[in-house]
């Protein structure tokens, strides 16, 4: 069978016709709802600015520059679901972090120089106002400029940065966070309390914008071992998601990278909605720990497979993956690389991701579930 490369759909058919398109394809795998085929959305961040020849400088500081590279990365490739998203660094570049690019094609990233040393620092940071600080006014700009290029057609995921626990490690340094977390937690608590109030103000702006999901990452936490991530990051990332879910119906993803395994079950009471999830977590490890009622985004090898494997290989690789979920019984699964893609994978490799994904049919997973029971 060959890929359809359109992805299927016609414009505009969210809204009427027979076959739903991408954007309504997404939403319903997240829910839990029939789906006809696997879904897709690579985590395509500064690959885009590598297809569309933009330098990393200006895809971040430009919010023209950034939109079009998404958007002909859209229409290179019509994967269901593209990202906003510019470094992970925005949120805490609002909140005073000093950012430098350490190379000509490197994102921005902290310079080493905390720029949180005492509680007075904490208390110094002023509440978050998305329309001012930082970078924000720039990535709400250009997620506008997304969604009026691409309209209804793709499913749109954005960035909301950090969750607090991540937020405070940028903020304060790790080593200093990790002291903290043995000797006195009270001014890291303090921290992540603020981290998390500014979390909620980008999330809900972008959410105002346009954005279909919300995504954050915690990727530190995941290197605190299970009895620190439950006692530290998770009651944060709890009191963040159950803040944007009152007030928001956007579906929140959580993202850490690297092997999870050991927190999964952690991540899956944290309250959100899709857990993204690295390659080195098993496909059926995952499904079994996270449940029916949570959706996966994830999870092929960003480099091992997608830079340097051979089509053939991306192929089988997720073919493999989609079976082992089907096997499973598990509906809510988005075909994606584990983490954001690699500037220099080869766009053969995306192809033959997506175009395995848009033949898999999703018609017996009913059958495998009650068979799993």
């Amino acid at each position: 069978m060959q890929p359809d490369n359109s992805g299927s759909t016609q414009r505009g058919s969210d809204t009427g016709g027979a076959t739903p398109g991408p954007r309504e394809l997404v939403r319903r795998t997240l829910a839990g709802e029939a789906a006809h085929r696997a879904v897709t959305g690579p985590l395509a961040v500064h690959y885009c600015a590598a297809l569309a020849g933009v330098s990393l400088c200006d895809y971040t500081l430009n919010p023209r520059l950034l939109a079009d590279s998404v958007v002909r990365y859209y229409e290179r490739f019509r994967p269901d679901a593209v990202w906003l998203s510019a470094d992970t660094w925005v949120t805490a570049e609002a909140m005073g972090a000093e950012v430098a690019f350490p190379g000509p094609q490197q994102p921005l990233a902290g310079t080493g120089k905390p720029a949180v040393e005492t509680a007075a620092d904490i208390d110094r940071i002023p509440p978050p106002d998305p329309s001012r600080q930082g970078r924000w006014p720039l990535m709400l700009e250009a997620l506008g400029r997304i969604k009026e290029a691409i309209g209804d057609d793709a499913f749109l995921v954005a960035c909301f940065d950090q969750y607090p626990f991540s937020l405070a490690c940028a903020l304060m340094g790790l080593q200093r966070v990790m002291t903290e977390i043995l000797d006195d937690r009270s001014a890291l608590e303090a921290l992540m309390h603020k981290c998390g109030d500014y979390a909620v103000a980008y999330a809900r702006a972008l959410a105002d914008a346009g954005a279909d999901m919300l995504s954050g990452g915690d990727s530190p936490a995941g290197l605190l071992g299970p009895r620190l991530y439950h006692e530290v990051a998770l009651p944060h990332e709890r009191r963040l998601v159950a803040e944007l879910k009152s007030r928001l119906a956007q579906p929140v993803s959580l993202h850490i990278c690297g092997n999870a395994t050991p927190i999964l079950t952690g991540m899956a009471s944290s309250g959100a909605d899709v857990l993204e999830l690295d390659h080195q977590v098993d496909a059926a490890a995952a499904c079994r720990a996270v449940g029916p009622r949570l959706a996966v985004w994830g999870n092929l090898d960003p480099v091992g497979l997608l830079v340097r494997g051979t089509p053939q290989q991306v192929r089988e690789a997720t073919g493999d993956l989609l079976r082992r979920v089907r096997d499973c019984g598990h509906r809510r699964w988005v075909v994606s690389s584990g983490c954001t893609l690699a500037p220099d994978t080869p766009a053969e490799n995306v192809e033959a991701m997506l175009g395995v994904a848009r033949c898999f049919p999703w018609a017996d997973v009913e059958s495998k579930r009650k068979n799993a029971k």
